[in-house]
């Protein structure tokens, strides 16, 4: 289960042997925590998630989001620095280790962008595109669909690259749906971990006899699209607004008309887009269009975000 942990002198915790200075609190979700803290051995700062695990349940889900990070040493996937349980009493914390990114998320970047009235270059979109797509190609190639990809569980390192996170949400690639049972599990599953305005249609409403794949990673990747193009995500409004998300998504999306996007990027939009999974194009043809769309290698360094 991990390293042994402890709680040391005020302020400090031992992870693998290594002592590590609390700096601040990053964030906080439900059932979890976010600390900034400093490695005493090295300067580095990490980012310290603290999970609650309240049964076995909890514990087993968070050591299998550490063994999702595990699976992939990919430039454009968060590697895990350590992973350790810590018990609490009759209760435990799982404490996953990780990188810190001081430039924040890419829905950061879009928001600041947004504060100034401005939005992404087409060439950033594109830059940022292909690498997160990248990042898909492994998660898929190992079997596997992130599920919650959106722009808040995408860092941005120091150059500007992206890096995909919170692997909690992965699952199977291919699952086959066989009868009205299993269909509602997996439904009531996607309620609760596939954010809803990045959810794919399929996920609203599983039909009894089907086969759900990768490529609910597709369509999330095309509400990112949106959001880069536009500044917010293509439902994120209706949510808002408290209209139905799963109606809306069984409507092929309007896309806004702007000066600033080519008809190469609105296509490929329109092709995350389909409704129909069966007709949703997987990430290698999407590899293979964005590649040949990039601009030219010497123009990379008035790219950078």
């Amino acid at each position: 289960m991990g390293h042994a942990l402890c709680v040391c002198s005020r302020g400090t915790v031992i992870i693998d042997n290594k002592r590590y200075l609390f700096i601040q609190k990053l964030g906080e979700g439900g059932f979890s925590y976010v600390d900034l803290v400093e490695g005493l051995h090295d300067g580095q700062f990490y980012a310290l998630k603290r999970i609650l695990c309240h049964e076995q349940q909890d514990r087993e889900e968070a050591q299998r989001e550490a063994d999702m990070h595990r699976l992939f040493h990919h430039p454009n996937i968060l590697r895990l620095v350590a992973y350790c349980l810590r018990e609490r009493g009759t209760k435990h914390e799982a404490w996953l280790l990780l990188p810190f990114f001081k430039r924040g998320t890419l829905w950061d970047e879009i928001e600041q962008l947004k504060d100034k009235g401005n939005f992404l270059t087409e060439e950033q979109i594109l830059r940022l595109l292909l690498s997160i797509c990248r990042g898909l190609e492994a998660i898929h190639a190992k079997g596997y669909a992130h599920r919650d990809l959106k722009p808040t569980n995408i860092l941005l390192g120091d150059e500007g690259q992206p890096v995909l996170m919170d692997l909690g949400s992965m699952s199977q690639a291919c699952i086959h749906v066989e009868g009205s049972r299993q269909a509602l599990t997996l439904q009531d599953w996607a309620a609760q971990r596939c954010t809803i305005s990045y959810r794919a249609p399929e996920l609203f409403s599983v039909q009894s006899h089907c086969v759900i794949d990768e490529r609910t990673d597709v369509w999330s990747l095309g509400c990112v699209l949106y959001a880069m193009m536009f500044g917010e995500g293509p439902y994120d409004m209706v949510f808002q607004k408290g209209d139905s998300v799963a109606l809306a998504v069984q409507n092929q999306l309007s896309i806004p008309q702007s000066p600033r996007h080519s008809s190469a990027l609105r296509q490929l939009l329109t092709l995350m887009m389909t409704v129909d999974p069966q007709q949703r194009p997987h990430i290698p043809f999407l590899l293979t269009q964005l590649e040949a769309l990039q601009p030219p290698a010497q123009s990379q360094h008035t790219t950078q975000i």
